[in-house]
Parts: structure tokens; C-alpha cells; sequence
């Protein structure tokens, strides 16, 4: 439980950062469920939250946060990807290029203020790769999808690089019905719009994007076309030796090929909005928007992160005829020598891959 504090950050200013962790979630602290830890219920500036992570790799690739004080209410969202450095990097430093920027414009939030945030954010993790290169190379092919929420005088900014997501669960006038909103638009190849702007930005790049298994990546090798970091994408000096081949492209990038500029909504905040859902593509990948919000708005508040995250393990199990038991009893570091763990090795490793390192905060927001 050491590294909660790490992964998770939460605050009631916007001075302090940290965690608590515990072996029980009765007083407010983390719990723990198998591979799951939870964050069943909280208090924030704009209403209360709830988080909740499963972590599929050994080491915890994703990062997340909420922080609040006089700007308002930061979310955080960070899905890395390649290893752990990148999702930290932003962690440690996005909220704080986030403040600076708001304390320069007298404390005003506007998506500019966000934006700032993302591009000083990205060139602080590409100086890093660069006093590193000698010593860590691999550090040019890892990164993080980012997407971050703002709550500031009664309208919300949402900010967001790569395919996570953030939904909105919205009443329906005095039906009692409840819809699911999308506010985040994603960047994945996998979505025909993001193909068609990735080839018109490299109208000269025939191999811009590559079907490959009947997935479309980024000249052959990512899905996502904005992130964080992955510099070896951004930057011809860092394609090449010593990084491991399978990163490495032909010919010179003269220009970027995955970009670090967020697409960004503004939301003004409505009676009517109920609460807020972000998350990773693990969630998304095995819940419709339409299932989550009804999972939350169809139970207490407290552990509606938690329920969506053993939801989505249901389904992934469901997918691979296995039981939500059995993932509960696959340990991390687990030897997989003895005979009744040995055939359940394939179908964790792929688990780690659908689920993408399923992180990630659920987080409800409402006056």
C-alpha cells in the first residue's frame, strides 16, 4: 500500500499533496480487494469523490489526482504507458504548471491556462528524456495519455490528450431519468476522424497509420496520436540507437508525429449535471457510457469508483469464460511456477493489455 500516496493524489488546497493509505476503507483511507484498491468516498470543493485502480502490470504504469483550493477543483487522469516515468512526471508537475499559469492570469482558469499547463508539462518530461539519454534511453519511448478536469466558478474545462474519458451523467428534466453525456473528445487511430487528421497533418507520410491485426497505430506502432512523452515520436534525435528497434522509424521525423496540444470543452455547470466519470480506455473498453452512469446513479455515492472497475472486470472476465474470482486470486508478483497458476499466465498477460492497466479515478463532481 506504500505507493497509494504516489498513485493517487488529494488534497483540500492547493498547497499540500499526499495520501493516506490503510489496510481498511472505513475511515476514509484506501482498501484493498484482490488486485483493486479503492478510495470508497471523500470530500472536495465542488462535492465528493470517489477513486478506484486495478493494477494489471507489476509496476503501476498510471497516475491520478484531485486537488482543490482557491482555483477551484483539479481531476487528473493519467494512463501511462511504456513504463511508469512519464504518468509520474506529469503527476508531479501538471497540476503545478497548472497553478502557475492560473496565478499569472490573477487566478483566472481559462483553456488557455490549461493548455499552458500541458505544453510546459511536455517540455519539462522532453528535458528530462534529455539529461537522461546517456543513462536511460527507453525513458524516449514512454508516455501518458492525460485528461484533466477544472472546476471553476460554476463551469467545468475538461482537457484531454489520448483515448480516456470523461462522461457526464446529466438528469432528464423531472423524468428521473438520468443521460450519459461525453465531454472529451479522444485520439485514437482506431476512430476514423483521428485517421484523416493524422493523414492530413502528414499528407507525405503514406505509412502515417498502419492496420496491423486489425488495429490501426500510428506508423504501425501506437494507438493514441496525442500524449505526454513519447518523444521518440517527436523528435528525430531520439529515433535511434539505443532505443529497442520496434520503436524505431525509418525515416526522419521533421515534424512531430504524435502532438502534446489537449482538445479542450468548456461545460458551464448546470442544476441538472449530477456527476462526473473519468477514467482510462480500460473502463470504456469493457462499459458502454449509457451502463456506467447507471451503475452510479443506481447506487449510494460511496464506492461508485469501485463498483464501475469490478463492473468492467466482470465483463472482461465474461469475455475470456472465466469467473471475477478467479482474477481476485492472480497476485501481481506471483510465481507462476506451480501447476494451478501456470495456465492462468497467458490470459492475466492479455488481461493486462485489455484492460490497459486499467487505472483510474472515477470521480463524481456536483454542487
Amino acid at each position: 500500500m506504500n505507493f497509494l500516496p504516489r498513485c493517487w493524489s488529494y488534497s483540500e488546497t492547493s498547497e499540500s499533496r499526499g495520501g493516506e493509505s490503510s489496510s481498511s476503507n472505513t475511515n476514509g483511507g484506501f482498501g484493498k480487494d484482490g488486485l483493486l484498491w479503492f478510495h470508497d468516498i471523500g470530500k472536495y470543493g465542488s462535492g465528493e469523490f470517489s477513486m478506484a485502480i486495478v493494477q494489471a502490470n507489476q509496476v503501476l504504469e498510471d497516475q491520478s489526482q484531485i486537488e482543490s483550493g482557491p482555483f477551484g477543483t483539479f481531476v487528473g487522469v493519467y494512463d501511462g504507458h511504456g513504463g511508469p516515468d512519464t504518468a509520474r512526471y506529469v503527476c508531479d508537475h501538471l497540476f503545478q504548471h497548472f497553478q502557475a499559469a492560473s496565478a499569472e492570469g490573477n487566478g483566472v482558469v481559462t483553456a488557455e491556462t490549461i493548455q499552458r499547463a500541458f505544453l510546459e508539462t511536455e517540455r519539462g518530461f522532453t528535458s528530462l528524456v534529455s539529461e537522461n539519454w546517456n543513462s536511460r534511453p527507453q525513458m524516449a519511448t514512454v508516455g501518458s495519455c492525460c485528461l484533466v478536469g477544472a472546476i471553476y466558478q460554476q463551469t467545468l474545462f475538461v482537457a484531454n490528450l489520448g483515448d480516456s474519458r470523461v462522461v457526464l451523467g446529466k438528469k432528464v428534466g423531472n423524468t428521473g431519468e438520468i443521460a450519459a453525456i461525453q465531454l472529451s473528445t479522444e485520439h485514437n487511430a482506431n476512430i476514423e476522424s483521428i485517421r484523416w487528421e493524422l493523414k492530413d497533418l502528414h499528407p507525405n507520410d503514406p505509412q502515417i497509420v498502419v492496420l496491423r491485426h486489425g488495429v490501426w497505430r500510428v506508423k504501425g506502432i501506437i494507438q493514441v496520436s496525442r500524449s505526454i512523452g513519447d518523444v521518440y515520436l517527436k523528435h528525430t534525435k531520439y529515433c535511434r540507437e539505443p532505443i529497442n528497434g520496434k520503436f524505431r522509424v525509418s525515416e526522419p521525423i521533421n515534424m512531430p508525429v504524435l502532438l502534446a496540444t489537449p482538445s479542450i470543452l468548456t461545460h458551464p455547470i448546470h442544476p441538472n449535471d449530477s456527476f462526473l466519470i473519468f477514467a482510462s480506455d480500460g473502463l470504456w473498453e469493457h462499459l458502454s457510457n449509457e451502463k456506467a452512469v447507471q451503475i452510479v446513479q443506481s447506487h449510494p455515492r460511496k464506492g461508485s469508483a469501485k463498483r464501475l472497475v469490478k463492473a468492467a472486470l466482470h465483463e472482461a472476465a465474461k469475455k475470456r469464460e472465466m469467473r471475477y474470482s478467479d482474477l481476485r486470486n492472480i497476485g501481481k508478483k506471483e510465481s507462476y511456477s506451480s501447476q494451478n497458476t501456470r495456465n492462468m499466465v497467458p490470459w492475466f498477460q492479455e488481461l493486462g493489455e485489455i484492460l490497459g492497466s486499467l487505472s483510474h479515478l472515477a470521480s463524481r463532481a456536483a454542487d
